[in-house]
This record gives structure tokens, sequence and C-alpha cells, in this order.
């Protein structure tokens, strides 16, 4: 017989009779089922709750979500043009005369040319002189003012006027009185661009004219504004 067969024979009779011992020790262990039971412990009561613990980080942001539906077509709007216009600068003129001493009982007195810049603005008239009214009977004169020889209508005519009554008949003598009077209003209506302005002296309705003098022995005159409205 050979070495290498001989040691495998040996090695084989070692090892059975350590398999026979391994299964005698399974078969003679056995687990106590009240082994669980007897070694356990009953659960005791809650413990006091542990304080909150510090706020977390924040997560990351999500995903957007899904776009929304378009809405519904909203009402048609007006359209507003805005107008700007430029600051308003003052415009005015002034005319005047030493002396006029002008007797006419009927017509045009004094004239003074304006350039108005808007159609939109009214126009301040102010005549300052001297007026003065003289009869022996009841009489009445009115002076007034024109723009391009027509009285102003928005909203009415600009005048101012002188009744006298008749002289006292004791002294049998008249009554010659010269005041300086001034005739003043404002004027709308009157288009852009030269305006003739002027002060006329005219007769009442329903009075007979007297002698009229206008200017006399002292300074006249015209003052001529625009104004916004």
């Amino acid at each position: 017989m050979s070495p290498l067969v001989a040691r495998l024979l040996l090695l084989v009779c070692l090892a059975l009779p350590l398999h026979g011992v391994e299964k005698v020790r399974n078969r003679g262990y056995r687990k106590d089922p009240d082994a669980d039971k007897l070694g356990s412990c009953l659960q005791g009561p809650a413990g006091t709750p542990g304080r909150e613990g510090n706020p977390g980080a924040n997560g990351i942001p999500g995903t957007p979500g899904i776009p929304g539906r378009d809405g519904l077509k909203g009402e048609k709007g007006e359209c507003i043009n805005e107008v700007f216009e430029e600051p308003w600068r003052p415009n005015y003129k002034q005319c005047a005369w030493n002396s006029l001493n002008y007797g006419i009982d009927l017509g045009k007195v004094a004239d003074c040319t304006f350039t108005k810049l808007r159609s939109d603005s009214a126009l301040r008239v102010l005549f300052s002189g001297s007026l003065r009214l003289k009869c022996k009977n009841a009489c009445c004169q009115r002076w007034y003012f024109t723009f391009n020889g027509a009285e102003c209508t928005g909203p009415l005519p600009i005048e101012s006027i002188i009744y006298l009554d008749q002289g006292s008949p004791e002294f049998n003598s008249t009554i010659n009185i010269h005041r300086t009077s001034s005739v003043e209003g404002l004027c709308e209506g009157v288009k852009s661009g030269l305006v003739d302005v002027a002060v006329w002296v005219g007769t009442c309705a329903d009075y007979p004219r007297g002698d009229a003098s206008t200017g006399w022995n002292s300074v006249s005159r015209i003052i001529i504004e625009e104004l916004p409205k």
C-alpha cells in the first residue's frame, strides 16, 4: 500500500467519530419554551417628554410647479392722451396818455393794440381817467370797451355810465365836475392774435346825451392783461 492511500484512510477514520458526536449534541439540546417568559421584565411608566430639538436646516427648494392656464380676457380700456402744456407766462400791456382832453360825445376815445397768445384765455381790461358829463336837463353818457370793433359778449359788455339830473334852477347853472373814474372787466371768447382794444363814449338807452369829456388835465391809461381760464 502506498503512503498516500494510507494517509487518506487515516483522515477518514478520524473524521467519522467527530461527526457522530455533533449529532448527539444536537439531539440532546432542547430549548425551554418558558425561558423567555422567566427572563423578561414588566414595562415601567412612560418617562417625561424631552424638550424640543433645534430647528432643522432648510430643505432643498422643490421643482417649479406647472404654469396655470390663462385668465379671462379683460374689458377694453379707454385711451387717454396726456397733454403737456407750457407753463403760463404773464402777458400784459399798458397804453397811457397825458391830458387827452377829448371832448367828443359820441365815438372812439382811445385804443391800444394787444397780442393775445391763446384762444382759451380771457382778457382783463381797465381804463382809468377823468370823466365828466354836463347838461341843463337830465342826461346820460356811457363809456365802454370794444374788441376789434365789437363789444364783449363773453359774458356781457364792459361799461360804465354817468347819469346827471337837471341843473339847479335856483342858481341857473349846470354841474361841471371832472372825476377820475374807471371802466373795468373780463372778456372771454376773444380769438388769439392782434386785438384792437378801444374805449368809446356813447349814449344810454332812453336818455338824451349831454356834454361829455374824457381825460381832462390828467393821465389816462388802458391796461390789458391776458389771464388763464
